[in-house]
């Protein structure tokens, strides 16, 4: 008889942390219902933290597995497709005039958040989907998603009314979905690289972030989402640079 298979600790230990990202939206979602706005962000927060946790840990732990994979996919689904969306709804359109709009807006991001994580899915198994490149990523990640959606919401804490620009604000809701599922180049942290020079000015560059995100939490994330904004033309030029140079 053969005796069952056992798992080393390790091999847990990414989806450990993929749960507590699970429970993580969840108590953002809770948060948002009973209207503690400031809270179900820092949770939204915290998820996507876990997020990059997790992949790193199977990575460094060298315990990737299809099961962490699907897992990992439904969580991002969950925390940053449908509680930015709820969140969103809750805090800026529910009782208002446009209540309707803002929900179809919430509705499409999150539509657009699942489709985008299907295809990323696909690009594991098909060789012809890619959604990342050797520096960059194709299409808006789904963290990143949740950070452009939450825009409206930042600039409602830091003391804009909520019933300023309804319309336009459910076209950028919109509008940062349709980037999520676009085909075009984004920044990658990932394959991001400095000279060992400039490596003190990096960390002294991290603990001004991470002090300003402790101290001004709402300028500070709208101030990264305009950047980010800002930054989405760089890779296509580029990339549109290195396709018209010549080879040797």
């Amino acid at each position: 008889m053969n005796e069952p298979q056992r798992l080393k600790l390790r091999h847990i230990v990414p989806s450990l942390v993929t749960v507590f990202a699970i429970c993580a939206g969840l108590t953002s979602l809770r948060m948002s219902i009973e209207g503690n706005i400031e809270f179900a962000l820092y949770f939204i927060l915290l998820a996507v933290f876990l997020d990059a946790a997790d992949g790193k840990l199977a990575r460094f732990l060298d315990t990737a597995s299809p099961f962490g994979a699907e897992l990992d996919t439904l969580a991002d689904f969950f925390n940053f497709g449908i509680v930015p969306g709820v969140l969103i709804y809750n805090t800026l359109y529910i009782g208002t005039d446009h209540a309707n709009l803002g929900w179809l807006a919430t509705m499409v991001l999150a539509v657009c958040c699942g489709l985008r994580l299907a295809r990323f899915n696909l690009s594991t198994k098909a060789a012809d989907v890619a959604l990342k490149k050797d520096d960059h990523f194709v299409g808006v990640p789904a963290p990143a998603l949740a950070c452009l959606a939450l825009m409206p919401v930042f600039m409602y804490l830091h003391g804009w009314d909520k019933t300023d620009f309804p319309l336009l604000r459910a076209a950028y809701i919109i509008g940062v979905g349709m980037l999520a599922v676009s085909t075009i180049p984004t920044f990658s942290i990932k394959h991001a690289s400095i000279k060992r020079a400039h490596l003190p000015f990096a960390v002294i560059g991290a603990v001004v972030l991470v002090v300003c995100l402790m101290v001004y939490p709402w300028p500070t994330l709208i101030l990264a989402n305009s950047l980010y904004l800002l930054s989405l033309p760089l890779p296509y030029l580029v990339q549109l640079r290195q396709n018209n140079t010549p080879s040797d």
